[in-house]
């Protein structure tokens, strides 16, 4: 399950309402790429596929494919903004290490 913070969520909701995107919610993966290997991909969207995972944290729906999953057990999605901020942020149990960007792990 991927958590999802009062931050990252109102700034979701506010994105997916200033895009026209009413009756989505958040997709979450993992894929090849970054300093470390593996990076972190979120998007809004409105279509499962078969092999999803979907579960409902703080009031908004996450959805994960069945392979990023396995890497995103555990994972806090917090969103960072002010000057320094970072934007959608994932606190990853899992990663053994990750770079100076926070936006590339590995396990």
């Amino acid at each position: 399950m991927v958590t999802v913070t009062d931050t990252a969520k109102k700034q979701a909701l506010r994105l997916m309402e200033d895009d026209g995107k009413d009756g989505f919610f958040i997709r979450v993966g993992v894929e090849g790429g970054g300093c470390s290997g593996l990076m972190y991909k979120l998007t809004f969207d409105n279509e499962e596929k078969e092999d999803d995972k979907s579960f409902i944290d703080n009031g908004i729906k996450v959805v994960v494919d069945k392979k990023s999953f396995l890497y995103l057990i555990g994972t806090t999605l917090d969103f960072s903004g002010g000057l320094n901020g970072k934007g959608f942020v994932f606190n990853n149990p899992n990663a053994g290490r990750t770079c100076g960007c926070g936006e590339s792990f590995s396990l």
